[in-house]
């Protein structure tokens, strides 16, 4: 019994980041109308992610591990080119069952963090699923890459991640400009279709997304370099749903960014190289 509450007074700040604002988000949901389907979804996923959480093993993760989990974000991220489905040339989910996964969503929490724990290839990385984002094309993807690649410089003041990030800037213009879909209600641009249901859900949503960006900010796992790049990753993806017809994180519908940023949450720690 001891040892479960260190556990969950240890990773309490990580259950937080993710129960607070998909909570708040249900909450929406279950009050305007939203199919039953998403309700039943968005509730599962977060009883998964709060279980891998709770269940992560300690670190550090070697080296090599890490450099594989990041192969395996860059070929989630080009695996929908390859299996579909495909709207108006643009490619960015993964089918699974009645679910289809936002490829960026998932595997960009992730890989935000073994970027920042990769002194040597970590600016490839981030490089890399930038490419991948912008063959699909999503600007929420390449936003948010720009923002942790914002971050992660911001600390670690390596030049080839401040290159990145600049090259993250423009190829999220592009994707813009050759990515945009039609919104989906309680999918897409939900702080803005709130604003118009209910002040004070949308509020409420506000304040507790906000609320998940500082826990992983401030008192989220690994290095300052692992929280500014997650946390970067989060304000990227929420900024541009707000801006265009892209998924809101955690906020919305969707069982991918719940299950992505579980598990970088769980990542277990490791040593910059």
């Amino acid at each position: 019994m001891t040892g479960l509450r260190e556990r969950l007074a240890a990773r309490l700040p990580a259950l937080l980041a993710l129960a607070l604002p998909v909570l708040a988000g249900i909450a929406y949901m279950a009050s305007f109308g939203a199919p039953e389907a998403y309700l039943a979804i968005t509730g599962a996923s977060l009883v998964v992610a709060l279980a891998l959480i709770l269940s992560a093993p300690p670190g550090p993760a070697s080296l090599l591990t890490r450099r594989i989990a990041a192969a395996l974000c860059i070929l989630l991220m080009l695996l929908p080119l390859a299996t579909g489905p495909t709207m108006n040339g643009i490619a960015r989910w993964i089918p699974l069952g009645p679910v289809a996964l936002n490829s960026g969503l998932l595997a960009l929490p992730l890989l935000a963090r073994l970027a920042a724990q990769d002194r040597e290839y970590g600016p490839w990385m981030l490089a890399a699923a930038l490419l991948a984002a912008l063959l699909q094309p999503d600007a929420a993807a390449t936003f948010a890459l720009t923002i942790a690649a914002v971050g992660l410089h911001h600390v670690t003041k390596n030049w080839r991640v401040g290159f990145i990030a600049i090259l993250g800037f423009f190829a999220s213009m592009y994707a813009g400009i050759h990515g945009e879909l039609p919104a989906v209600p309680f999918v897409e641009r939900v702080l803005v279709q709130a604003a118009g249901d209910s002040g004070p859900l949308a509020l409420l949503l506000f304040i507790t997304l906000l609320a998940s960006f500082a826990l992983m900010l401030l008192t989220g796992p690994g290095t300052r370099a692992e929280r500014f790049a997650l946390a970067g990753s989060l304000f990227g993806f929420a900024v541009m749903a707000v801006i265009n017809n892209y998924p809101s994180p955690l906020i919305g519908y969707g069982a991918a960014p719940i299950i992505g940023y579980a598990v970088a949450l769980a990542w277990p720690s490791g040593a910059s190289r």
